[in-house]
């Protein structure tokens, strides 16, 4: 059998923005709890969750569908951390942090979209 999605960069690294995000957060006022803070998670999650999905899957055009899904949630991401960042609730430095880590995911992601191969 082929590699595991645990081997999959793209997954390791959308784990590791998902624990950044959820720690950024914690951060965020009160107010912003069921806002962007809630949104921001929910996306976060949600890459490395279709991440996996695609490669579960058993065609490159199925593993390319979840990929981009998992894409569209990543700019989800960076378009409410710029939203975070313009409103004040987090960090110059935190946002710019986090907004690289997002944008070196989305280059591996469309990397693996214009591969057109599946992993297995």
């Amino acid at each position: 059998m082929g590699e595991s999605y645990k081997d999959l960069v793209a997954w390791q690294k959308a784990m590791h923005l998902a624990g950044e995000i959820y720690q950024a957060t914690q951060a965020l006022p009160r107010d912003e709890l069921y806002g962007l803070a809630n949104q921001l998670r929910r996306d976060s999650v949600s890459v490395p969750s279709k991440i996996a999905e695609g490669q579960a899957r058993t065609s490159a055009k199925e593993f390319r569908h979840f990929l981009g899904h998992a894409r569209g949630s990543l700019v989800e991401i960076e378009t409410q951390l710029m939203m975070a960042h313009n409103l004040g609730c987090l960090a110059p430095q935190q946002s710019l942090t986090l907004l690289e880590e997002a944008a070196d995911l989305g280059r591996i992601l469309n990397s693996l979209i214009a591969s057109g191969k599946h992993p297995t």
